[in-house]
C-alpha cells in the first residue's frame, strides 16, 4: 500500500460509520420534532443498528465473491441515496425506513476494513488495521460534534444533507484510487457464501471469543454514547447541541492513543493489550458516574472508555485476520454482527435504564457489562493469538 492509500481508507471508513451515528447526539430534536417520548427514542439508534447487523450478514461477505472496488463505489453511492431520504424525511415512517437503509449501507466500513488488510504486508497488517479503526471510531465520536454544530446552524436535517455530498465526494475518490485487480476470489455460490459465515464460528474458537468481547464492550459503549444526551441536554446542564456533540473530541483523544494497539498484537501482545484495556473500561465508569456534577470527570472517563474500546476493537480485527487470509470478508462480517448486536442492546437499555433510574443506573449497567468482559476475557485468556 502507498503511504496515503490507509489514510483515504480511514477517511472513507469515518464517513461511512459516523451515518449511523448522527442520531445519538440528535435523540431530543427528533423526539420534539416526531413525537417521540424519551424512554422510547433509543429506538432510532436500535433501527439503524439492527439493520446494520442485516448488512454485515448479507453485503459484507460478498468482499470475498465479487470486486471489491465496485462493491465499495456502489454501497457508498446508495447510501447517498437513503441519507438524503432521511434529510428529506416528512414522517416518522419515512425517517424510520430512511435509517434502516442508511444502517444496511453503512457496512462499506467493513468491506474497506478487509480490503485494507488484504492489502497490507502481513509484518505492518497489525498497523495498518490500528490506522484504519482509528478512522472508524474516530468517525463514530466526531459524529456528534459535527450533528451538534450543523444542527444548532442548521437544523438536523442539514447533518444528513451534508454527508450525502461528503459519501458523494468520497465515492469518486475511492473508484479513481482503488485497485482494479484483485487477487482471486472464492468460487462459493451465494448462499454457500453466507452460510460459510456461520462455519467459521464453528470452526474458529479465537473468532467466538473475539466476537463475543466485541459484543461486551461494544454494549458499554453504545450505553455511554446513546443516552450521554439525556443528562446533557437536561438541567441542570443544559447543553446545546454543540457542546454536546463536543465531547466526542475527547473520545476521539482516546482513540487515537489506541492506535499502536495493532502494532502490540503484531508484536505478540493482544492477550495483554486487552486485559489492560477491559480493566480501563471498568474503571471509565467511576468519573462518567460524576458527569452531572463534573463535566471534567465526565471527559476524563470518556478517554478512558474510548481508549478501551478501540485498543480491544484494534487487537481483536488484527487476531482474527490472521486466521484464514482468503476469508476476512467473511470474518469480518461474522465478527461485526456482535458489534452490532452490543452496540443495539447498549442504546436500548441505555434509554430505558435512564428513565427509570437515572444517570447513576445507567453507568451502573455500563460497569456491569464492562466487569462481565473483563471477567470473559480472564476466563479465555490462554487461547493463543493466532489459531
Amino acid at each position: 500500500m502507498s503511504r496515503y492509500m490507509p489514510l483515504l481508507f480511514a477517511i472513507a471508513c469515518g464517513l461511512a460509520v459516523a451515518n449511523i451515528y448522527y442520531a445519538q447526539p440528535l435523540l431530543d430534536a427528533l423526539a420534539s420534532e416526531f413525537g417521540i417520548t424519551h424512554s422510547s427514542v433509543g429506538i432510532v439508534i436500535t433501527i439503524t443498528q439492527i439493520c446494520y447487523a442485516l448488512g454485515l450478514f448479507l453485503l459484507v461477505p460478498l468482499g470475498d465473491l465479487m470486486n471489491r472496488r465496485w462493491l465499495i463505489v456502489g454501497q457508498m453511492l446508495l447510501s447517498v441515496v437513503a441519507l438524503i431520504v432521511v434529510g428529506i424525511a416528512p414522517t416518522i415512517t419515512v425517517l424510520f425506513a430512511g435509517l434502516a437503509m442508511v444502517g444496511l449501507l453503512a457496512v462499506v466500513t467493513q468491506v474497506l476494513v478487509a480490503f485494507a488488510s488484504t492489502l497490507a504486508a502481513p509484518a505492518e497488517r497489525g498497523r495498518i488495521v490500528g490506522l484504519v479503526t482509528s478512522g472508524v471510531v474516530i468517525g463514530i465520536l466526531l459524529a456528534r460534534t459535527v450533528a451538534g454544530v450543523l444542527t444548532d446552524l442548521a437544523g438536523w436535517r442539514s447533518v444528513y444533507l451534508v454527508s450525502a455530498a461528503l459519501m458523494l465526494i468520497m465515492a469518486s475518490a475511492l473508484f479513481r484510487e482503488l485497485p482494479h485487480n484483485e487477487q482471486d476470489r472464492t468460487s462459493l455460490s451465494y448462499p454457500q457464501l453466507l452460510g460459510s459465515v456461520l462455519a467459521l464460528f464453528a470452526q474458529e474458537r479465537i473468532l467466538r471469543i473475539r466476537a463475543v468481547l466485541a459484543l461486551l464492550i461494544f454494549t458499554a459503549f453504545s450505553t455511554l454514547w446513546t443516552s450521554l444526551v439525556l443528562p446533557l441536554s437536561s438541567p441542570p446542564l443544559s447543553l446545546s447541541h454543540t457542546a454536546i456533540g463536543a465531547f466526542g473530541l475527547a473520545g476521539v483523544a482516546g482513540a487515537l492513543a489506541a492506535a499502536r494497539a495493532g502494532r502490540l498484537a503484531d508484536r505478540g501482545l493482544g492477550q495483554r493489550t486487552t486485559g489492560t484495556a477491559l480493566a480501563l473500561l471498568l474503571v471509565s465508569w467511576l468519573p462518567i458516574s460524576y458527569t452531572e456534577h463534573s463535566l471534567p470527570a465526565l471527559i476524563i472517563g470518556i478517554v478512558l472508555l474510548d481508549l478501551a474500546v478501540q485498543a480491544v476493537h484494534v487487537t481483536n480485527q488484527s487476531l482474527i485476520f490472521n486466521v484464514r487470509p482468503e476469508a476476512r470478508s467473511r470474518l469480518t462480517a461474522g465478527y461485526m454482527i456482535f458489534y452490532s448486536i452490543g452496540s443495539a442492546t447498549g442504546s436500548v437499555a441505555s434509554t430505558h435504564i435512564y428513565s427509570y433510574a437515572g444517570w447513576n443506573g445507567v453507568c451502573l449497567f455500563g460497569a456491569a457489562v464492562s466487569a462481565l468482559a473483563l471477567l470473559f476475557w480472564a476466563l479465555t485468556r490462554r487461547t493463543p493469538n493466532v489459531a
